[in-house]
């Protein structure tokens, strides 16, 4: 019977050993706090306040993080079995919404390469439909849409023919396919297609007198002198009608649209999350699919079967009538062999994220989450819309006037006025996190989610080739992590109170992770300016607390080494290497994402959203193929962690001269061991500052800012001990 079954999950065996550990571990950490109580009752002083805030945040963030590791499940689909429970023909439709903002660095060969590779599903053509929302209102990327349809006609065919399993055009002529009779042709037909695009891109717009398509004409006829990317009317373009359209061999094409929403300067977007919740709206109108499919726009398929794999949870009889949303792991294509700036995120994705679905289910990863229709929408969002079209069947034609119509309204940028879309409808506002805080919100009301996680992945995207891009992507993500636990639906408080604790403690963990800059910042600086003026802070090696802080520090290192190398199949390097960007981002991108909070909820101006450039250049490209950290702008971001990994040095060194002179290494060892961790830990900063010569190589003014500065703190440091 196991053979029929849709799919199985089963209880992680490591689930008890975790649970022992966690009793063991917080054991320990309650003896540490008591003892900081203690100091803090009969002898209190600045240095000992400061120690027990930052105990007390990591014993927090510790606590929070045992919940993801209480009851951590594995999941199995069988697709094979699929047909043995539902027809084809019955599968539901399937939506597929594209968000992109800006063709300068989201190169728009690269969204084609993702729409392509997801038109190409195996999956019921007349049952698939693709929409793009172009929030930067580029007619350069609507031109490369246009040509992509063309060669979508012998691409799809192509793909299901051959049964290809890379279905983005570039990675599959990339990898060396095997060799078809068409494979050249084809081949030949994507490089003419690309350059094409690439030379529109280039040209910085579509020049018309080069066009003699009256259809292409007619579409780019809507920008006009006055449109720019952040004021312009609503465009909507049918590019491929399954109604009409056939590829080579007379299928049925999928359905794609291109969606520009209404901008105006006057008027909030809500930046991703107003974009698809316009998708919503206009795929409601025109295809309505029961499943909806978010996808990034360079997070390609790397899988055909990935729709039927979420059909194996939605689709059986036996389904839990609150399952919501069925969510892949993000997984990434080009890391560097040891993910020199922990890209791959595997413990949040990979990791964390079964203990998650153990207790109501994963988070939306903000991709690869496919959703039912019903739980993020409703038809009540469309009150104006007539009964006759609201429930109109898939047959009827999008190019309908009406459909046309009414969708050109839903994406205006006064139809959310006065409704309840981002508040209770939809992807939610008011975080730059919409993806965690719309999963959080979903889960509150009883909603249920599954992680899907098959041996191949589902989809592979693009991740930063450069530190700067790598820091600054932590620091939105955490800015939009504080908005979501400071507000009326606060994980801790509202979170607690509508779903399992467990998963509420989950969300708290996530939301509250720039907090973790508290204790870096005090153990990157503390202990080492208290070594510069020979000032002992710690217990000395012969007294018993010690122990204490040699189990809790390796322990920690160590159940988490076990669970990403061990149990996750990551490397050593790897892990090592997570471990750096952890207290690279305490330094910098988690306390400029609480600045950036702070100043945003005071009323000041903050940089807002920023798209993650996707562009890579060729000298970024070869330090990062080579595992040589990228310096070589001048950011904010590298200034505090440059000063840290200075002051630690020049600790250590100072340390080393007390103990060898005077021989003080009981009473400075802890002090002595902190110093020379965070200075193992910074060998690529002191590389980028002095020693390297090439484009990546810090530059001089920020590295001489930071000599400075971390020289102004030891010499300031000196009048108060």
């Amino acid at each position: 019977m196991a053979a029929l079954l849709l799919h199985s999950s089963e209880r992680l065996s490591k689930t008890w050993l975790n649970r022992i550990f966690a009793v063991i571990y917080a054991t320990v950490v309650s003896f540490l706090l008591l003892r900081h109580c203690r100091n803090l009752i009969y002898s209190p002083t600045p240095i000992s306040i400061t120690l027990f805030l930052a105990d007390f945040v990591l014993a927090f963030m510790w606590f929070t993080s045992q919940c993801f590791h209480w009851n951590p499940i594995h999941r199995r689909v069988f697709p094979e079995n699929l047909q043995l429970y539902v027809e084809e023909r019955e599968y539901p439709a399937l939506d597929v919404l594209i968000c992109t903002a800006d063709p300068t660095k989201e190169p728009p060969v690269g969204v084609v390469n993702t729409a392509l590779s997801v038109l190409a599903y195996d999956y019921p053509t007349d049952k698939l439909s693709v929409y793009i929302s172009d929030d930067g209102g580029s007619e350069v990327t609507l031109y490369a849409f246009m040509e992509a349809a063309k060669f979508a006609k012998h691409w799809i065919p192509y793909c299901k023919k051959h049964n290809i399993v890379d279905r983005s055009p570039e990675v599959y002529f990339e990898s060396d396919p095997v060799w078809f009779p068409e494979k050249d042709e084809i081949k030949a037909m994507y490089e003419r297609m690309k350059s094409r695009v690439e030379k529109v891109v280039q040209s910085g717009g579509v020049c018309l007198d080069e066009v003699k398509e009256s259809e292409i004409r007619d579409a780019f006829s809507k920008w006009t002198p006055n449109f720019s990317r952040r004021h312009h009317p609503t465009i909507i373009q049918i590019i491929l009608d399954n109604t009409i359209d056939k590829d080579v061999g007379g299928g049925v094409m999928p359905n794609l649209v291109y969606v520009s929403r209404e901008k105006n300067n006057k008027k909030p977007h809500n930046f991703k999350a107003g974009a698809l919740n316009v998708l919503l709206r206009v795929s409601g109108l025109m295809t309505n699919g029961q499943i909806v499919l978010v996808l990034d726009c360079d997070m390609f398929s790397n899988d055909p079967e990935t729709p039927l794999r979420t059909l194996c949870y939605f689709m059986d009889p036996n389904a839990d009538s609150k399952l919501g949303f069925v969510q892949f792991p993000q997984r990434f294509k080009g890391i560097n062999t040891n993910d020199i700036y922990a890209s791959e995120f595997k413990a949040e994705t990979q990791i964390l994220s079964l203990g998650m679905d153990g207790l109501l289910g994963a988070q939306f990863m903000g991709t690869g989450g496919f959703f039912k229709r019903h739980v993020i929408s409703n038809d009540s969002c469309f009150g104006f819309i007539k009964d006759t079209i609201m429930q109109k069947n898939i047959s009827i034609p999008i190019s309908t006037k009406d459909v046309l119509v009414l969708a050109h309204q839903s994406a205006s940028c006064d139809y959310e006025d006065n409704t309840k879309w981002g508040s209770e409808i939809g992807f939610r506002y008011g975080t730059l996190t919409e993806d965690t805080y719309t999963s959080f919100r979903l889960h509150c009301e009883g909603w249920k989610s599954i992680l899907c996680n098959p041996k191949r992945a589902a989809f592979l995207g693009g991740s930063p080739t450069n530190l700067n891009d790598a820091l600054t992507q932590i620091k939105r993500w955490y800015m939009g992590f504080l908005e979501i636990f400071f507000n009326k639906y606060c994980p801790i408080t509202y979170g607690i109170r509508s779903m399992n604790p467990l998963h509420a403690l989950c969300y708290t963990h996530y939301t509250l992770r720039s907090f973790w800059s508290i204790p870096i910042i005090v153990y990157a600086f503390l202990p080492q300016i208290s070594l510069l003026n020979s000032f002992p802070i710690f217990a000395k090696v012969s007294e018993g607390g010690i122990s204490l802080h040699a189990f809790l520090f390796l322990g920690a290192y160590g159940k988490d080494f076990v669970d990403f190398v061990v149990f996750g199949g990551g490397s050593m390097q790897r892990w090592w290497n997570w471990q750096r960007m952890w207290l690279i981002w305490g330094l910098s991108s988690h306390p400029f994402a609480m600045l950036e909070w702070s100043l945003k909820s005071f009323g000041f101006s903050t940089s807002g959203f920023n798209v993650t450039s996707k562009v890579i250049e060729e000298e970024q490209k070869r330090l990062y193929e080579h595992g040589v950290f990228d310096f070589g702008v001048e950011s904010v971001l590298f200034f505090p962690f440059s000063v840290a990994s200075l002051i630690n040095l020049f600790s250590f060194v100072k340390g080393f001269m007390e103990v060898f002179i005077n021989g003080r290494l009981e009473e400075f060892f802890v002090q002595m061991f902190i110093s020379g961790f965070v200075v193992v830990n910074s060998w690529p900063i002191y590389e980028g500052m002095v020693l390297r010569r090439d484009r990546g190589r810090m530059p001089l003014k920020l590295s001489l800012t930071s000599m400075s500065t971390a020289i102004a703190i030891f010499l300031a440091s000196s009048l108060i001990f």
